[in-house]
């Protein structure tokens, strides 16, 4: 992997249409849909007065697996998603246009056997030219490490207190989570076939990293927003371990003043943290 080649990488801008159907399909692969009379799930999932649920902006504008190209040279078989961070500037109409900007805000040398990290930034906008939403994906690149040039880290992302959470939300998540969330962005069989999944070091098909994003924040939403979605202004977090479908995704959560509370993800049944030094911007009710 270069530096430079990395660094300057050229990505065509996204120029996407998505429908009401995709907003639901988004919110049923986060779990929406589980209390069918609720009407906290349904406005996400039926289209009378539908909303998207804001995290659905990680699929959106999407530029591909890019790192998988021949001329990045890097070694993607050893990538790992590392953390994700995601400001909100607008609220996302329930189907509409957006234009997906990408470009590499930073890439980090860890050192020649630690690899390095590629900070992949995108902005959607709507057919107006109004910012929406700002994502920063960070890929820990495990067999790239030894570059001649690195930049500066971003601040990192704070530890959660050690005290006991203010709020806990218990969500489960569905078996066939993984296969519904598939067919809103990432296709990748580890997630649905178990031969490939046996082959990565899993002992089955594991869930989306993303899809654990979207079920924190559906956490963050109801229980330190009042499920009004408008209220949550950012939302970033560290990817510690996967999630299998099927299984409770327990978030905790600490208020941090009036604006911003951080959070943990565990899962219940392996009592495993998934998620880890997350934050939320929260706007006053």
């Amino acid at each position: 992997m270069d530096y430079n080649n990395i660094k300057n990488w050229k990505f065509p801008e996204v120029d996407q249409t998505y429908t009401e159907n995709d907003s639901i399909l988004y919110a049923l692969g986060i779990g929406f849909g589980q209390e069918p009379t609720n009407p906290d799930h349904l406005k996400f999932v039926y289209e009378q007065d539908l909303q998207a649920f804001p995290t659905m902006a990680v699929v959106l504008g999407y530029p591909g697996f890019w790192m998988k190209d021949p001329k990045a040279g890097i070694n993607w078989v050893k990538l790992v998603h590392g953390e994700q961070r995601m400001t909100i500037h607008r609220q996302l109409p329930p189907s509409g246009r957006v234009i997906g900007r990408s470009r590499i805000s930073h890439v980090i040398d860890k050192g020649a056997d630690k690899g390095a990290l590629v900070i992949t930034e995108r902005t959607l906008h709507d057919g107006d030219g109004n910012l929406l939403i700002t994502i920063a994906q960070t890929t820990f690149c495990r067999g790239d490490g030894g570059l001649t040039q690195s930049d500066e880290s971003p601040i990192q992302l704070e530890a959660t207190p050690d005290r006991a959470p203010d709020m806990t939300c218990a969500l489960p998540t569905l078996p066939q989570a993984a296969l519904i969330y598939r067919l809103c962005a990432d296709n990748n069989p580890l997630h649905a076939d178990p031969a490939v999944a046996e082959k990565a070091g899993y002992p089955r098909p594991i869930l989306h990293g993303l899809c654990t994003y979207g079920v924190a924040a559906r956490a963050i939403v109801q229980a330190a927003c009042g499920n009004d979605t408008s209220r949550l202004l950012s939302m970033n977090t560290r990817f510690s371990s996967p999630v299998f479908p099927g299984e409770t995704i327990v978030c905790e959560i600490w208020r941090d003043g009036d604006e911003a509370v951080r959070f943990r993800a565990k899962v219940a049944e392996r009592d495993i943290v998934v998620l880890s030094h997350g934050y939320a911007g929260i706007k006053k009710a």
